[in-house]
């Protein structure tokens, strides 16, 4: 049959339809997931979730092949553009419908088409009437009700469902966290009102209430962390008021929350204000909308090289045997594309290395490994790339590049934010940095070993520094799961025993991982069950059973006192 623009703008609406009621009944499952306790579905549905944009956007582009081929009728394809344009006026998830559009589009046809006549690589979105904040919260007025009645009201509202342990309990530490608050800011709780988005933010064994304080001046973020106990029963855990440790919950290393939404960008504008210095690529992706991260990323990186001209150069640290690296210097992330030959004695592929980088971000994150975005052909103008960095291309990437014209299209690549690797910052620190930074890197170990999670090469060139110092794994190439690894003690003898290419023995972590004594020493004071085959064995057995070890995204002193 003929095709005209109608039916194939529709075609993928309604794919993008069929994608986020399924996104929506994944998110939705949330709350049960949580009351029940069932970890390992939390985990599932996680990655579930990620995995099925791409098999709504690979079902629908066969729709769209089948009936129009995979050669592009541009007058076709600009009307089709010009109607689905028209269908997003007031469509609530316009901004998501859009990204949709561009994959589907990108995986029928050529890169060559890939600009404004045919998809959207720029929203037009930006001067449309978006869905009011107003839709994502609601308001409560403490004149009225007076704040304890206020905070009941939160509670009741927001439908998490189960039964607390202590409620009186709860309201009364998060009124006086909360008058506390006020004292330091000089704010009267009969002055004020409090927005609370809607839904719960759940993520692992937690559910996040979200809001915000509104003066005649000014605003303040919040965020109550709703835990369940070993009974099902649910208690606060704290009242987290800084706009600096909302924004390490919502981290780049932490997974993605599940919250439900009709209107992204609305429940976005309003993490936006919490957090001013978050990118909207990065509070896309923190709420489950990767893909739209990945877009608003690209558009955020076309805009900065639209107003800046340093050059891309290789990042600073030592060369990696699998990856060759490089930024710019004037934007804050690191660029990463697999080398044609691996060095030294990596015993995998090409194919290995993006499985690995893959299962990081299916996988719980637990604030210490970072958010990965993977890109292909990406397009660079020649002019920003240095000499000696094209030079470095050519030697080590060649297979994944191609010139044309006056650009550079690189085949595969690999975002992340940049961080000061670890080493790096060591070397510069003051003596109570590198204490701190040892214990940290400690900690990462610990809480990515409770995830299930072998980071494989610990050297600490792998793992960066954020702005708010807190160390986080960056290396993907030799993670694996904890539970396929065998850790062993090291024997009396080496012609005892037979060596298999999945043991480890975690003796030889200190040696191997910090050869440098100065700081080997200091993690080992902190951090001493290390290099102790038992530990790494007794937190295995854990994970087999079943059990989630709590990863708290805030400092444990914020933590309210329980009475059971």
């Amino acid at each position: 049959m003929s095709m005209n623009s109608e039916n194939l703008a529709r075609i993928i609406l309604e794919g993008f339809h069929s994608h986020y009621r399924r996104f929506q009944a994944l998110t939705q499952g949330a709350r049960k997931r949580f009351l029940q306790r069932d970890w390992k579905a939390v985990v599932s549905a996680s990655a579930e979730r990620i995995h099925y944009y791409d098999h709504q956007v690979v079902s629908t582009a066969k729709k769209v092949e089948r009936r129009v081929g995979n050669e592009l009728d541009e007058n076709l394809w600009r009307a089709t553009r010009q109607r689905y344009q028209q269908l997003l006026k007031f469509h609530p998830q316009a901004e998501l419908a859009e990204t949709f559009y561009n994959s589907v589009f990108c995986r029928v046809f050529d890169r060559a088409y890939f600009n404004n006549d045919y998809i959207f690589v720029e929203t037009v979105l930006a001067n449309h009437i978006p869905v009011p904040v107003e839709n994502e919260c609601h308001s409560y007025f403490p004149v009225v009700d007076g704040l304890e009645r206020t905070l009941t009201r939160v509670f009741e509202d927001i439908g998490l469902g189960g039964e607390f342990e202590n409620f009186e309990n709860d309201i009364e530490q998060l009124r006086d966290k909360f008058f506390e608050r006020a004292t330091e800011t000089d704010i009267e709780a009969h002055n004020l009102r409090i927005d609370v988005l809607k839904s719960p933010f759940y993520r692992n064994k937690a559910a996040y209430i979200v809001g915000r304080v509104v003066t005649e001046n000014n605003h303040y973020p919040f965020i109550v962390p709703v835990l369940i106990n070993s009974q099902g029963k649910l208690y606060a855990d704290a009242f987290i008021t800084r706009s600096d440790r909302m924004a390490t919950i919502f981290g780049f290393a932490r997974s993605y929350f599940m919250v439900e939404t009709e209107a992204p960008s609305a429940l976005v504008r309003f993490l936006k204000d919490l957090m001013p210095q978050k990118t909207l690529a990065e509070l896309y992706s923190s709420v489950g909308f990767h893909k739209q991260g990945k877009t608003e990323f690209y558009r955020e990186f076309l805009h900065h090289l639209h107003r800046t001209d340093d050059q891309l150069i290789a990042a600073p640290g030592v060369k990696g045997m699998v990856m060759t690296v490089f930024t710019l210097p004037s934007f804050p992330y690191v660029f990463k594309v697999i080398k044609d030959k691996l060095g030294g004695t990596k015993a995998f592929g090409r194919q290995t290395v993006i499985d690995r980088y893959r299962m990081v971000k299916r996988h719980d994150r637990v604030g210490r490994m970072a958010d990965t975005l993977e890109f292909v052909d990406v397009a660079l103008p020649l002019k920003r790339i240095s000499g000696d960095l094209l030079k470095e291309f050519q030697k080590t990437i060649a297979n994944s590049i191609s010139i044309e014209g006056d650009t550079l299209v690189i085949h595969q690549l690999f975002v992340e934010r940049r961080m000061t690797p670890l080493n790096l910052y060591l070397e510069y620190a003051k003596e109570d940095e590198v204490d701190a930074a040892m214990d940290d890197y400690g900690c990462a170990l610990k809480e990515m070993m409770a995830a299930n999670i072998f980071p494989g090469d610990m050297l600490l060139k792998n793992f960066g520094v954020t702005r708010h110092k807190r160390v986080v794994f960056y290396d993907y190439d030799e993670v694996r799961y904890l539970t396929d690894m065998s850790f062993r003690r090291l024997p009396d003898n080496d012609w005892e025993v037979s060596y298999a290419p999945d043991d480890v023995f975690p003796q030889q972590l200190g040696q191997f991982a910090v050869p440098q004594a100065k700081y080997r020493e200091r993690l080992l004071k902190r951090h001493p069950e290390l290099i102790d085959p038992a530990y790494w064995c007794r937190v295995q057995k854990n994970i087999r059973k079943g059990e989630l070890t709590d990863v708290f995204p805030y400092a444990v002193d914020l933590r309210f006192t329980r009475k059971v």
